[in-house]
């Protein structure tokens, strides 16, 4: 039953004191049109057994399969020291410090994590986190266009960022006024086609989205895209893999400028897969745009007697005084999990982030090599990749995909929905975690199933 504190006859009592008949009165200003009805997709109470059941079936259902996929989600080594402290009850249960002089453990936390943000980004400011990368990625062009407000509301996005992260920036801004204007990807090296900026030099746009490495693995010209965009009077908004920065050269650093807004999706930094979430989005940007930042920023100064101490600096969020002047509507965060990004990043340092890098893109070159040997598998795109690249199969990849997993096998991630053009192509990604026996396995498997 639900933990519902308030019985029928304390609702009455309240709403007769407010004189309304019914709690349905209170919501009478919603057309009914917009409001969802019963709830027929729901599924039936369960009692705590049950779902306790269920939660351990799920769970098995996820067990010993080697996972060959990334496509923004990404299987990696985590120290056990990570989640043995990040489920501390003073880790775990805690929420926004709102309370500055309570929450000094957590306010420390969040300041170490800014720190290794803008450090690892090479911006000049971090918020405290985001709900995911594709949000993130939507609340950076919501903040473009709040800092050109004598710009158009448009977006240069290139098929090159994330699918998914389109499709959520679009559901986002599409009833803002908010245009994105797709930019396609070179047929040969898998990389924004640099003809096709030229189409909109001169015109008013709010910034350029760069993926840096690209949804389809390929490496951007980051310098040359970001001196067109700067020099069109356009900002730029870079998409990253913050475990990829160890060794890629830092948005800040990007052409002679650097980017303007960074942002990202924070699982590579000791997330679990966990089924698709939680994780967490990350955002930097340079100072001068820091005030219209979402979220919050952490700061740090002295007490009266010179200790040390943190606080909540900046806070521009809708559930405090202005709300019509809200730079987003996120009114949380997922402080859990940067907490466990924080612990992981500080307990591998900049050596072991790099040598988990190299070592992710070592084990993908090394998995690409093995399958272009089986016939009727093609590596697709002749540009320099990292981290992850694509590959066509003479069969429907789907079908192979299906197969493979028969064998315990998740062979990658079929690019079949989004990119349609692109036929029976596979995006596979090999991380630390895959060693030489399981991807001589996957190898193995693949050509069986090309043979028959």
């Amino acid at each position: 039953m639900p933990y519902i504190p308030h019985t029928q006859n304390d609702i009455a009592a309240m709403l007769a004191t407010i004189g309304v008949g019914s709690i349905d009165d209170l919501f009478d200003e919603i057309p009914a049109v917009l409001r969802c009805g019963n709830l027929e997709k729901i599924p039936p109470s369960m009692t705590e057994m049950e779902i306790g059941q269920l939660m351990r079936q799920r769970a098995a259902l996820e067990g010993g399969a080697f996972c060959f996929i990334g496509a923004g989600a990404y299987e990696h080594h985590i120290p056990a020291a990570v989640w043995e402290i990040t489920t501390r009850g003073e880790f775990y249960s805690a929420y926004t410090p709102y309370q500055a002089e309570a929450s000094q453990g957590t306010l420390q936390l969040l300041y170490e994590f800014q720190t290794m943000m803008a450090n690892l980004t090479g911006m000049e400011a971090s918020n405290a986190s985001l709900y995911d990368g594709a949000s993130a990625l939507a609340e950076a062009v919501l903040m473009a266009v709040r800092l050109t407000k004598s710009k158009a509301k448009r977006i240069l996005m290139p098929t090159t960022v994330h699918p998914i992260y389109r499709r959520v920036v679009q559901t986002i801004v599409k009833n803002q006024g908010i245009t994105l204007r797709e930019l396609p990807y070179d047929q040969e090296s898998g990389t924004i086609y640099p003809e096709s900026l030229e189409n909109y030099a001169g015109a008013e746009n709010a910034a350029l989205v760069i993926q840096q490495p690209n949804f389809l693995g390929g490496l951007e010209a980051v310098n040359e895209l970001t001196d067109w965009a700067h020099a069109q009077g356009i900002l730029v908004i870079a998409v990253v893999n913050p475990l990829t920065l160890a060794v890629l050269s830092p948005p800040g650093e990007w052409g002679t400028k650097g980017a303007d807004i960074v942002c990202g999706e924070g699982q590579p930094l000791g997330i679990f897969l966990s089924s698709g979430g939680p994780y967490f989005g990350f955002m930097c940007c340079k100072k001068a745009y820091v005030r219209q930042m979402p979220g919050r920023i952490i700061g740090r100064t002295v007490d009266v007697e010179g200790k040390i101490g943190y606080t909540l600096t900046l806070q521009a969020r809708e559930q405090h005084i202005r709300r019509s002047k809200a730079t987003s509507n996120i009114c949380t965060n997922q402080g859990l999990m940067v907490t466990a990004a924080t612990i992981h990043t500080a307990l591998l340092g900049a050596e072991g982030l790099e040598r988990v890098a190299l070592t992710c893109h070592a084990n993908t070159v090394t998995l690409v090599e093995k399958l272009k040997q089986i016939a009727g598998v093609s590596r697709v795109f002749n540009g320099p990749f990292f981290h992850e690249a694509v590959l066509r199969l003479d069969k429907p990849v789907n079908e192979v995909l299906r197969e493979l997993a028969a064998h315990n096998i998740l062979g990658g991630y079929s690019l079949v929905e989004f990119y349609p053009k692109l036929g029976n192509c596979l995006l596979v990604c090999a991380t630390e975690m895959r060693t030489a026996a399981e991807m001589d396995n996957y190898a193995a498997q693949l050509s069986s199933v090309m043979e028959n």
